[in-house]
């Protein structure tokens, strides 16, 4: 029987035929992002947003717009729309370039949040895969500026790129000069040929070995979060709540992976109680050998199945395991493993575990992202450097989702979606994870 990825690839071929140049195929993470979407009830889209505040008027619009504008037209990724043609996933390469800067008015009694949240709460996913939004805080002295992005067309490792480039885009000489033809092209070629080797190795990772790994390994998954309902959401709060800590990091080093996990299992058992095995998804992976560092979205999403029994390891089972070693070893072990089997598509995994009797329909209780302070640089306009920020408040997908941010300090930082999870609560949580990760303890070093 043919993979989903080769069954994926077939369809592809025969959809795409000579447009391969303006139809081209997208990846399993990519997938993944189109099937989250699809059974949202509202059709929304997972969005990355940036947030950065500059000192009051240095930002010119006009000038941005066209950096945004250059930017879109060199980045196929950017410049195009993932979407479903005939039951097929797709990424649809316009003839045309689109980049939107807008400047959302406040409406009475709003904040500059109020009106970025209200932004990002009406887009529309046949737009840009990219957009500006820029508000002024007339009260702060600050102008915010927002680069948001569809999911779809990004990961965490082209974000940096993304500022880099916009930075120097709008540092140009000529603002309104264009991405040159050859440019475009040669960006094009590379990107189809990362993409295809994306899928290349996709397909050689889904064998029946490993399907019956991922099959064994998820057996146990359940959603335990109760389902969304916005009769939880206290009158007048928004729809997620947010907590956020700063850590030392122990000899200047930062934490291990495993270290993470097993602190994500204390902050479960506080959510989901004892005795469970929740679904924690997690980006991994990278652009294929030999690929240029396109922008766009190679990360694959893995599960790790955590057990929030008492002295509970990571592995399979009808309840928590209690693995072979300490906490840190055995979920260390089980990682490892996790990893040699990394290029399987989430799609496929959700199949082998669906398919070995499991009731699993893919979907995720937490969330874990890790990033290095020193990858991304910040963002600057003609001089000004951009302070990043956050805006609370937004609608969230998971249950709960947890950044971590490492370098000189540890900065953690846990958002929760208040239709599912209670303030009290998911700061409980948040009280055990922290604690979990003190430089005392030796899943730090």
């Amino acid at each position: 029987m043919l993979s989903i990825t080769s069954q994926y690839l077939a369809r592809y071929r025969r959809l795409a035929g000579d447009r391969s140049d303006t139809l081209l195929p997208v990846t399993g993470a990519q997938r993944r992002f189109v099937l989250v979407r699809s059974l949202d009830p509202s059709g929304r889209p997972d969005l990355v947003p940036m947030f950065f505040a500059f000192p009051y008027r240095t930002i010119d619009p006009e000038r941005l717009r066209a950096a945004a504008r250059r930017l879109a037209a060199r980045h196929t990724a950017l410049r195009s729309r993932v979407g479903v043609v005939r039951g097929t996933p797709v990424l649809s390469v316009p003839a045309d370039p689109d980049a939107v800067v807008t400047r959302p008015d406040l409406l009475p009694g709003e904040s500059p949040a109020d009106a970025i949240r209200r932004a990002l709460a009406s887009w529309d996913a046949q737009g840009p895969a990219m957009r500006i939004l820029l508000v002024s805080d007339e009260e702060r002295e600050e102008d915010i500026l927002a680069v948001v992005l569809d999911h779809a067309a990004c990961d965490g490792r082209s974000l940096a790129r993304i500022v880099d480039e916009l930075g120097a885009a709008y540092d140009e000489d000529d603002p309104a000069a264009t991405a040159a033809p050859e440019e475009t092209h040669a960006e094009l070629a590379a990107y189809r040929d990362a993409v295809l080797g994306q899928l290349a190795a996709e397909e050689r990772a889904e064998t029946p070995e490993a399907a019956a790994y991922w099959a064994d390994r998820l057996r146990a998954l359940d959603t335990h979060a109760p389902a969304p309902s916005p009769a939880r959401v206290p009158e007048g709060a928004r729809p997620s709540g947010a907590a956020q800590a700063r850590l030392p990091a122990h000899d200047g080093g930062g934490v291990s992976f495993p270290g993470l996990l097993d602190a994500c299992r204390s902050a479960t058992r506080e959510l989901y109680g004892t005795d469970r095995t929740v679904p924690l998804g997690y980006p991994w992976g990278g652009r294929p050998t030999g690929a240029e560092p396109v922008i766009g979205c190679f990360l694959n999403t893995l599960v790790f199945p955590v057990g929030t029994g008492r002295g509970s390891g990571p592995g399979p089972g009808p309840g928590p395991s209690t693995g072979t070693g300490t906490g840190s070893e055995a979920t260390a072990d089980a990682w490892w493993d996790d990893l040699d089997r990394a290029d399987v598509p989430f799609d496929a995994v959700v199949t082998a575990v669906r398919s070995a009797g499991s009731r699993w329909t893919g979907g995720l209780d937490g969330l874990l992202t890790v990033d290095d302070d020193t990858r991304r640089p910040p963002l600057k306009l003609a001089g000004a450097e951009g302070r990043e920020i956050h805006v609370d408040g937004r609608p969230v997908r998971a249950p709960f989702a947890l950044s971590v941010t490492q370098g000189a300090e540890i900065r953690l930082r846990m958002v929760w979606d208040r239709a599912v999870l209670d303030d009290e609560t998911a700061h409980r949580a948040f009280d055990a994870l922290t604690h979990a990760l003190r430089p005392s303890d030796p899943t730090v070093r």
